[in-house]
């Protein structure tokens, strides 16, 4: 067997060691291995991820055969759970696999608490009625739950937790932590100590643009009344002065400050998204806080004394034209400078700690590190209960998607995913399973769909015909290009979760295979 490092050398790139050690000590729980089930789990597998439960009563059938990669010609009439399991297994023998014949639905009802075991539980086509009580359960046990469905041509994926926090949310884009327009005193003193005027013109091309700026700023500053350049004009004088402090046109040092000026202009201070963060109900922190709130709650100590309104430095620099010296020596500051405030920061997390009755050093002290590092970019997600979402919807939202041409048709199969299980538990079957009446399912659901939207308080709104008809040509089939994709989506979900790297969606995903469309719709 393959080195752990070597093995997973490409998703270790992405989430580390300390992801890939969170998804080894996870525990999968998937119900039904259909192929949208089995897409999922597959890429989990291979992932790495601890151990699995199959969940599934059913048998292989001939069907089975045409649209789900782990069976085969042999897995006919045998145990579906017992046969996707095993070939999941050969895929990695590092993870450990196990499957129940038994069917979701009863599992549910009869034994709850079956689900307290699993770090999170996959359920994959389950109907309404099941979906609600699923969650019910897995909220009450503190399990991670994602739902995933495909249908015909259409699919959904909706991640269903009560809180889920993110050190690590690594945007893609977002502003370097270089602290231009407030300058800490180390920083400062470093920069006066380089002469921009110097008449060395190598070493003139080699002064890093964070020293210019700061420089720059300072020279500003003291002709305007002791403040940066606000306006569009003021900003624009402002890279004038900079370009006319250029001694050849070839400094690339001076067109990166040009080109980073907008840095200096950012306001100090934190992001509103942060703010709302440090002022959470949570952040007031009790024995039974979770360690991410302790954390936030000695981050707002922090930033309304040491921090004099910031959060810790992150501490790295991006790539700059510099000599060696300069940027090694810049480079050592931000880090002592960030070290500094993750010791305070620890220090006020301890305290805490101890204030609320718990053992001082039950957060590690890498735990506290890469909080205080990623300070700026932390979120917090939180998702209604499927049955508020059901049972207390938002007409205005469903309106607005209904009559929004980008939107009508993934909300469309939304809705219209709830009535064929209205439809279901009326008639004991889906709309267009079984060949023949396909004219009275269409008519049948059609009723179905008008009758929820009134329900829903989108009365006098309707789905297209074409709409109602396609979702009964379905016949409740399971794709396997509709399946990969929706199960591609949930295994990248599932990662999300359980490493607490990257913000898992917020939203009900929705994937429409006839117009080669994917969109989140926001009820949740």
């Amino acid at each position: 067997m393959a080195e752990p490092k070597t093995k997973y050398d490409r998703q270790l790139r992405i989430w580390g060691e300390q992801g890939q050690a969170a998804l080894e000590k996870a525990s999968i729980c998937l119900l039904n291995c259909g192929p949208t089930g089995s897409e999922t789990l597959k890429n989990l597998v291979l992932g790495g991820v601890g151990s699995i439960t199959i969940v599934d009563g059913s048998k292989v059938e001939f069907g089975d055969l045409g649209n789900n990669f782990l069976v085969d010609d042999s897995s006919l009439g045998q145990s579906k759970a017992k046969c996707v399991c095993c070939f999941l297994q050969e895929l990695n023998d590092a993870v450990k696999a196990k499957f129940i014949e038994e069917y979701p639905e009863a599992l549910i009802d009869t034994n709850p608490s079956f689900f307290s075991q699993f770090t999170l539980v996959v359920a994959t086509q389950l109907v309404e009625e099941s979906m609600v009580k699923l969650d019910r359960i897995c909220r009450q046990e503190n399990v991670m739950l994602i739902f995933a469905r495909s249908y015909g041509l259409t699919g959904l994926v909706r991640i269903c937790v009560k809180e889920h926090t993110v050190i690590e949310s690594k945007p893609d884009h977002f502003l370097d932590d270089l602290r231009l327009n407030n300058p800490w005193p180390e920083l400062r003193g470093f920069a006066e100590a380089i002469d921009l005027n110097v008449q060395d013109p190598v070493a003139h091309k080699h002064i890093p643009y964070v020293v210019i700026l700061v420089k720059m700023a300072d020279e500003w500053k003291t002709s305007h009344g002791g403040t940066l350049p606000s306006t569009r004009e003021q900003k624009r004088e402002f890279k004038e002065l900079l370009k006319a402090r250029m001694a050849a046109t070839d400094e690339d040092n001076y067109k990166e400050a040009i080109d980073a000026s907008f840095k200096l202009f950012a306001p100090q201070g934190i992001s509103s998204d942060l703010q709302q963060i440090i002022n959470d109900s949570c952040a007031e922190v009790g024995s039974s806080s979770s360690d991410f709130w302790v954390m936030v709650a000695a981050l707002k100590e922090f930033i309304a004394n040491e921090g004099g309104g910031e959060v810790p430095l992150e501490g790295s620099i991006p790539d700059m034209t510099s000599s060696t010296e300069h940027y090694v020596n810049l480079q050592k500051i931000y880090q002592a400078k960030s070290e500094a405030d993750y010791l305070v920061l620890e220090e006020r997390v301890r305290n805490i700690l101890k204030k609320i009755g718990r053992d001082p050093h039950s957060i590690p002290k890498a735990t506290i590190k890469s909080f205080s590092k990623n300070a700026r970019k932390l979120k917090v997600c939180r998702y209604r209960s499927i049955e508020d979402e059901y049972n207390n919807p938002s007409p205005a939202e469903l309106h607005k998607y209904l009559t929004d041409e980008d939107y009508s048709i993934a909300v469309g199969f939304y809705i219209l995913l709830r009535a064929v299980d209205c439809y279901a538990a009326n008639f004991n079957h889906f709309p267009g399973q079984f060949d023949g009446g396909l004219d009275e399912d269409i008519s049948r659901l059609k009723t179905t769909a008008v009758s929820l939207l009134n329900d829903l308080g989108c009365s006098g709104l309707t789905l297209t015909e074409d709409l109602i008809n396609e979702m009964c040509r379905f016949g409740a089939a399971e794709l396997h290009a509709v399946a990969a994709i929706i199960g591609g989506i949930a295994s990248q979900e599932v990662i999300k979760l359980i490493t607490k790297q990257f913000v898992p969606m917020t939203g009900t995903f929705a994937f429409n295979a006839i117009d080669h469309k994917s969109q989140l719709l926001n009820l949740c």
